[in-house]
């Protein structure tokens, strides 16, 4: 055997190759895990389950119910991010203000941004379990059930 000829062909897999037609696991087996026989139907392609289950109503009440928390929140949280920046930069005397010894009001308002953020990361956390995560993951079994080719 010549090596040249082995390394320049080394990764070509010609049509002639033993394991090119070789079956993956589950993909074309009977039950009994034999020789490739008459194939099932073929489960929806991804796309198609996908538009359907955007479709849904249940799909759609998920996004609603996500709209209704989540850009108004971000709307309020934004504008008091603002607020502060605004302030600081316009009213330098006010936010210099002592509150409590060397605490100024600088300070308190961005201590309650932080307390803010997690009061905010809470309440999202809180109504996705309570209003979202039980239809979704519905959704996801029904997709599941549908990728598999069970469908509705």
């Amino acid at each position: 055997m010549d090596m040249q000829h082995n390394a320049r062909d080394a990764g070509v897999v010609g049509l002639g190759d033993p394991w090119y037609d070789t079956v993956a696991s589950g993909w074309g087996e009977d039950e009994t895990g034999g020789a490739p026989g008459p194939r099932r139907a073929r489960p929806p392609a991804a796309a198609d389950v996908y538009t359907e289950v955007h479709g849904s109503a249940a799909f759609q009440e998920v996004r609603r119910r996500y709209r209704r928390f989540v850009f108004p929140a971000a709307a309020l949280f934004l504008l008091w991010y603002l607020a502060y920046v605004v302030a600081a930069t316009t009213a330098p005397g006010l936010m210099a203000r002592p509150v409590v010894g060397a605490l100024n009001v600088a300070m308190v308002a961005g201590l309650a941004q932080f307390a803010t953020t997690f009061l905010l990361t809470w309440a999202y956390a809180r109504h996705a379990r309570l209003r979202r995560d039980r239809v979704a993951l519905e959704l996801r079994w029904v997709t599941q059930e549908m990728m598999r080719g069970h469908g509705r």
